[in-house]
């Protein structure tokens, strides 16, 4: 049976109160399994501490995610989490719902659930990509949930679906970012009080202040692996400054020095070669790195599927960055749990060596799972069993959603 636009729309209107987009007829003589209907759940995680992308009167009050569920016509469910931030991208929770809503679940609908190509390309057709991928932390969270669903439809766990063993615990790494550098001590407390060795901080746009902070994390944490993060927020001059004085400090990377577009500042960045650079912003997709590395911009990449699409690009980059003998480290976008495990599980399985900077256990005060994942002490383990290894509570998502108004967002 064939859909109708308005066919859609309707259908989905009908039933957006509920947070349903999808709920449709198709042709059931049609052989495998199909996606019968995909389930919204725009809300905002409840927060601690100060992060600075989480500021101001959208960020104030939690962490913005799309909990994505893509129900197959078997009944099997996959679970997926878009992360948009507003302040870290032009992707917020009112675009990527609306993105979801209207763009990506009426191409979805009645397709193979395993085949996750052939599902981004069918959201290339409905978003056009840009410079590089449309939406990509939107896309991220059906990336995802579409893992999650094949790997129970094939009773595979994610590490199998790839074809590899499961690895170990990841280590993760504290989060400095402050204001005051009174506040260091204090910050760097909380996370060795939770057993962390391992800290990185947010620096930009003053080299002055960051390397004062950079050597107070130094000499707290003696033997740690210190990792800078400027977010772009240096110009290529201050750059050129500031790493040899970042490296002179203790720092051992530093990340997103320069907006992704100064080609030229990373090209002397990585000339100068005083610390190793690593880019964030900007790499996307497979072929967004390949060009940058070609273009000798980078020493390697921090990580993070909820930014580049989701899994099956990551997956990519990681095998490119071991390809081309380049570093690779586990970052993310204050993961909350679900798309965690998922993360945990991509960095576990291709054998993350350095700490991840994972903050979210650090800042987020909620979690949709009905098991926690186990974290010991700076040890996150990803789950184990098919999929992402983990069950959501749907019952806690959906009073989540209704507690922060996520729901007013499907009635618009």
């Amino acid at each position: 049976m064939r859909i109708s636009r308005r066919e859609f729309v309707a259908a989905t209107t009908a039933t957006a109160v509920a947070g349903t987009v999808g709920r449709l007829a198709f042709a059931k003589e049609t052989p495998g399994v199909k996606i019968e209907r995909i389930d919204l759940f725009p809300l905002r995680y409840p927060m601690t501490g100060y992060f600075k992308f989480f500021t101001g009167p959208h960020g104030s009050a939690g962490r913005a995610a799309i909990v994505i569920k893509v129900t197959a016509d078997d009944g099997t469910v996959g679970w997926g989490e878009s992360l948009p931030i507003a302040k870290w991208s032009y992707e917020t929770l009112e675009t990527a719902t609306v993105a979801l809503r209207d763009y990506y679940a009426p191409v979805l609908v009645d397709r193979d659930p395993t085949d996750i190509e052939g599902a981004m390309a069918a959201m290339d057709g409905a978003i056009a990509p840009g410079f590089s991928t449309g939406m990509p932390i939107t896309r991220s969270g059906v990336d995802i949930a579409l893992h999650d669903l094949t790997g129970k439809l094939r009773g595979q766990s994610l590490a199998e679906m790839w074809g590899r063993s499961p690895g170990g615990p990841i280590t993760l790494s504290w989060t400095v970012n402050v204001k005051s550098l009174d506040d260091v001590e204090s910050v760097m407390s909380a996370g060795q009080e939770r057993g962390f060795r391992n800290f990185n901080i947010k620096v930009a746009p003053d080299p002055e202040f960051d390397v004062k902070l950079a050597k107070r994390v130094r000499r707290n944490a003696p033997d740690g692996f210190l990792w800078a993060d400027a977010n772009g927020g240096y110009s290529p001059e201050v750059a050129l400054q500031a790493a040899p004085l970042l490296a002179d400090a203790g720092v051992d990377v530093l990340e997103a020095p320069l907006r992704p577009n100064q080609i030229r500042g990373y090209q002397r960045l990585r000339q100068q070669a005083a610390l190793p650079i690593l880019m964030d912003e900007g790499v996307v997709t497979p072929t967004d790195l390949g060009e940058f590395r070609q273009l000798g911009m980078f020493n390697g990449v921090a990580m993070k599927p909820a930014r580049c699409g989701g899994l099956l690009s990551n997956k990519r980059q990681i095998e490119l960055c071991l390809e081309h003998n380049l570093m690779w480290l586990g970052s993310g976008l204050t993961d909350p749990d679900i798309s965690l495990a998922a993360t945990l599980a991509l960095y576990s399985t291709y054998g993350l060596t350095k700490p991840a900077a994972l903050n979210g256990p650090q800042f987020l005060t909620a979690s949709p799972l009905a098991k926690p994942l186990r974290i010991e002490g700076d040890q996150a383990y990803p789950p184990a069993g098919p999929g992402l290894g983990v069950e959501v509570d749907e019952q806690a998502v959906k009073e989540l959603m209704a507690k922060t108004g996520g729901d007013t967002l499907l009635r618009q």
